[in-house]
Formats: C-alpha cells, sequence, structure tokens
C-alpha cells in the first residue's frame, strides 16, 4: 500500500469543492462545503472524539475506523484551505528523524499582540 490512495482520495475531495460541478444534493463532500468551514470543523471534531472513545474502549479495529473517518474529514478541511495530503506528507517527512522535542523547540514562537 502507499501514498496513492491518499491522492487518489483527495483528487475526489478536490472534484466536490464548489465551482466543480458537484451537487450538495447527491455528494457528502459537497454538501459539507456548501455548508462551510463550521460543519467541516465540527466534523473534525466529532471523528476526533470517537477516535478517542473508541481508543479507551480498547477496540482496535474500531480505532482503526474512527481513525479513517478522521483522516477523511481532515482530508476535507485540508481542501478547504487549498491544501493537499502531499502538503502534510512533505510537512511529515521534513521531520522525520527529528526528535518531537527537537520538533517542537525549532517552532517560531508566535507573537503576543
Amino acid at each position: 500500500m502507499s501514498d496513492d490512495i491518499l491522492r487518489r482520495i483527495g483528487e475526489v475531495i478536490e472534484s466536490r469543492k464548489p465551482g466543480n460541478g458537484a451537487d450538495p444534493t447527491t455528494s457528502y463532500v459537497a454538501k459539507l462545503f456548501d455548508k462551510g468551514l463550521d460543519s467541516i470543523l465540527k466534523k473534525v471534531g466529532e471523528e476526533a472524539t470517537e477516535t478517542v472513545m473508541a481508543a479507551k474502549d480498547g477496540d482496535a479495529q474500531k480505532v482503526v475506523y474512527e481513525v479513517a473517518d478522521l483522516w477523511f474529514h481532515s482530508m476535507v478541511a485540508l481542501a478547504h484551505f487549498g491544501l493537499r495530503p502531499e502538503d502534510v506528507l512533505r510537512e511529515l517527512a521534513r521531520r522525520e528523524g527529528l526528535s518531537g522535542l527537537e520538533e517542537f523547540a525549532s517552532r517560531t514562537p508566535k507573537a503576543n499582540p
């Protein structure tokens, strides 16, 4: 298996964005885009919570199922911002080999307003 599945799903999501001819009455993703960012983010939050609950239940297969939902809805959020799965894969590749503490320390601190 490869990252091709992420690319293919990303292409389908992209094809459902407004202006690409997808009908919100027949496409779940087009409906999410039509409802706007708040609805997309609500689904990401719901799926994150369901992932945590599945993990707390100790059901490995349900964790896989819920993480798949979380990844999917996260990909819809990425597409909303004009991003693709490849952008996340590049960021993960950039972090590869760094310790988590090292990577965190390398982030630019946000200025106080």
